[in-house]
């Protein structure tokens, strides 16, 4: 049966495998064994985004010698955008979507990537975001309007639920990050009826626990999946992998309360480092997956 579903998935393999320009060929990169289930890490493709935009706000010298320090380019940042799916004797439960293809070109390639990993759409029984930033959401609907996971129960936070749906959201976001909240607002409308909703410290699915990280946005959340290798899926609570773990203290720029992402970042990379758990960062490289280590005042990513 042809599907319009079937036409984009067609057409996304066969522009990915020509090199179409704007077409992302992802995959599965890791895939974590924790006990009964697994975890897998598809990448969605990546963004590029000027230094100014995330770290203006950081003191420029210093900011400039640590990314030199570290071999990193100046002027802007190119974060992965690392899909976490958790797969259980139930079936697929998916921690965001990614962008789609209508936020930025170097997106859009985790649901064609999912695909021909095998997964089917009517596999996933829920999806889980931790936030509704676009490269984290937008991807839900494709280019022809359909959910993607038609079938699946979806999980969001009450408190940035609310926050995206609020008559006053729009202008309380700068001219250049509005668009976030339009389309936040046109899909989570979509979904609406679909949705369970959280609140922090709340077990929403089996062994998956809704962890408080606001300060990105109103309703942030990481999800702790125990089980023999505890992980910690910490969406955009820490997002470089030099500067999140080197100065959690410096603000950044896309925290929706950058003061409150401070103190998340602190309690969140004590935590992990005390307990030595398996963390998947959304935006941090090796495929998101690594452990945090005290170092001297601050902490590293140490990946793997």
């Amino acid at each position: 049966m042809i599907t319009r579903r079937g036409v984009i998935k067609a057409g996304l393999a066969g522009a990915a495998m020509i090199g179409f320009p704007g077409v992302t060929r992802a995959q599965v990169n890791t895939t974590i064994v924790n006990g009964e289930s697994k975890l897998h890490v598809i990448n969605d493709g990546f963004m590029q985004l000027p230094m100014g935009f995330v770290f203006g706000n950081a003191p420029e010298e210093e900011l400039k010698a640590l990314l030199a320090t570290n071999q990193l380019a100046l002027d802007a940042v190119a974060p992965p955008c690392n899909v976490t799916v958790l797969e259980n004797e139930t079936g697929l439960v998916v921690f965001d979507v990614g962008g789609g293809t209508n936020f930025l070109p170097s997106l859009g390639g985790f649901f064609d990537a999912f695909v021909e990993a095998g997964f089917e759409p009517d596999q996933v029984t829920d999806v889980v975001f931790t936030h509704a930033h676009p490269d984290h959401l937008w991807g839900i609907i494709d280019d022809f309007d359909e959910i993607i996971f038609p079938n699946a129960q979806y999980h969001i936070a009450q408190k940035e639920f609310d926050f995206w749906m609020a008559d006053d959201t729009l202008s309380k976001m700068s001219p250049e990050r509005q668009s976030f909240a339009v389309g936040a607002k046109n899909r989570l409308t979509e979904l609406a009826e679909q949705f369970s909703f959280f609140a922090f410290g709340d077990e929403i699915l089996p062994n998956v626990e809704a962890v408080d990280t606001s300060g990105h946005t109103v309703g942030h959340t990481a999800f702790a999946v125990h089980g023999e290798t505890p992980t910690m899926i910490v969406g955009d609570a820490l997002t470089h992998p030099i500067i999140s773990f080197e100065k959690p203290h410096w603000p950044t720029g896309s925290d929706h309360d950058m003061d409150k992402g401070i103190a998340t970042r602190k309690a969140l990379l004590d935590r992990l480092s005390s307990d030595q758990m398996q963390i998947i960062g959304y935006h941090l490289t090796n495929n998101g997956v690594g452990r945090v280590e005290r170092n001297v005042d601050a902490y590293r990513f140490v990946a793997g």
